[in-house]
């Protein structure tokens, strides 16, 4: 499957949908993606995966590379996430502790959001 990403500002923030697999092979693209946000002085991002069918370990690497830019840049990475594959590695490698993740992308651009 091919992997498609869309940016887009909502508000203050900049989301980064994503679709389809994340893996060696199109992870640095998302990579890529958000980093080319952070050189534009996006700062709070929110990285939209409720439409990834798979991730492996490279874009796990990609996401905690990513998350330590934003955040040296005093900015801010929510991950959105539905799908339980996904989910099941979050867990598993204690990520779910690393990163601010929501269910639904209403939840993580939402202003009542206690961590903003």
């Amino acid at each position: 499957m091919e992997l498609a990403i869309d940016r887009r500002e909502a508000d203050s923030l900049t989301v980064v949908e994503v679709s389809g697999e994340l893996d060696v092979y199109t992870a640095p693209r998302l990579g890529a993606a958000l980093a080319d946000s952070v050189a534009k002085g996006h700062k709070d991002l929110v990285v939209d995966l409720t439409k990834v069918t798979f991730m492996d370990s490279t874009a796990l690497g990609v996401l905690v590379s990513s998350r330590q830019m934003v955040v040296e840049g005093d900015g801010r990475l929510r991950l959105v996430l539905s799908n339980p594959h996904v989910g099941k590695i979050m867990r598993i490698t204690g990520f779910q502790d690393v990163f601010e993740i929501y269910s639904t992308l209403g939840d993580a651009v939402s202003p009542s959001d206690p961590a903003a």
